[in-house]
């Protein structure tokens, strides 16, 4: 094998590594982004009852 071929050989491994697979895959990655969205929004408005239920004086469990 020539210099020339395998220089361009483990070019295009290195190319072959960098694709990752967010970069295929970007619905998925979508996906992921908005239920974090929906699960942070749900965390915030447990919170934000807890404090109004403790600023108002009565305590839920």
């Amino acid at each position: 094998m020539s210099l020339v071929a395998r220089s361009e050989y483990a070019l295009h491994q290195m190319v072959k590594r960098n694709k990752n697979w967010a970069q295929r895959e970007p619905g998925v990655i979508l996906v992921f982004v908005i239920v974090f969205l929906v699960v942070l929004l749900v965390i915030a408005m447990f919170i934000n009852k807890k404090r109004q239920a403790a600023k108002a004086g009565i305590i839920a469990t």
